[in-house]
């Protein structure tokens, strides 16, 4: 069958299937006619499996190992439980900070956000795991610059299309200026990019991190 029939009888895109094919778990054959990628029911029969094992976590690299039989399914499993079960007593740890700030009946200007700060540091340091917030933060900080780059390239890109395109329908005009203008776009561009890298490592150097101690 087609990877189209494959998409609609496993509920996952092509793009996954493509990749589950590149990482070797599996390998549809060839049809000798066309060349063309030939899925037969075994290949779905893995990929409900893989699907499977992807919904519960498991990482690529342990799929593999399952199929290359190096590892058994209760080992495997095994070890997600204990993750699972490390996990939920995280969990039922936030939850119940959660209900101690309801019970304290603080609204946000009265909440003593140290105390709590300082219990999460306690629980940290024994392996209760937060959210990280710098991480979170920096990738929203880095998403701005990113857009404001892509739109800025795409523009230069679109202006040096359209002046070459008005180049080749009028002759008469001056390849000279036409060739400065065009140099004027790519150096723009080069800085726009120049730019949003120094800015990136702005970013991942720590800026944000120094500004929250103001």
């Amino acid at each position: 069958m087609k990877i189209n029939q494959v998409e609609e009888l496993v509920g996952i895109t092509k793009k996954n299937i493509r990749f589950y094919e590149e990482q070797g778990l599996i390998s549809p054959e060839r049809n000798k006619d066309n060349g063309y990628r030939d899925y037969s029911l075994k290949d779905v029969d893995v990929l409900n499996k893989i699907k499977l094992l992807r919904k519960l976590e498991v990482p690529i690299e342990e799929i593999r190992k399952l199929e290359a039989g190096e590892v058994s399914m209760t080992d495997c499993l095994d070890r997600h439980i204990s993750y699972y079960t490390h996990r939920q007593t995280e969990l039922d740890t936030m939850k119940q900070m959660c209900k101690e700030i309801m019970e304290a009946q603080d609204t946000f200007d009265d909440l003593k956000a140290d105390s709590y700060l300082e219990d999460m540091t306690k629980l940290e340091k024994g392996g209760v795991r937060f959210m990280d917030v710098n991480k979170t933060d920096i990738k929203k900080t880095k998403r701005g610059p990113i857009i404001a780059a892509c739109v800025s390239i795409t523009f230069f890109i679109a202006m040096i299309i359209i002046i070459s395109w008005a180049s080749m329908t009028d002759p008469e005009t001056p390849f000279g200026f036409i060739a400065i203008i065009i140099l004027l776009f790519v150096a723009m561009i080069v800085g726009t990019i120049v730019a949003l890298k120094q800015r990136l490592n702005e970013i991942d150097g720590g800026e944000i991190d120094e500004a929250r101690k103001y």
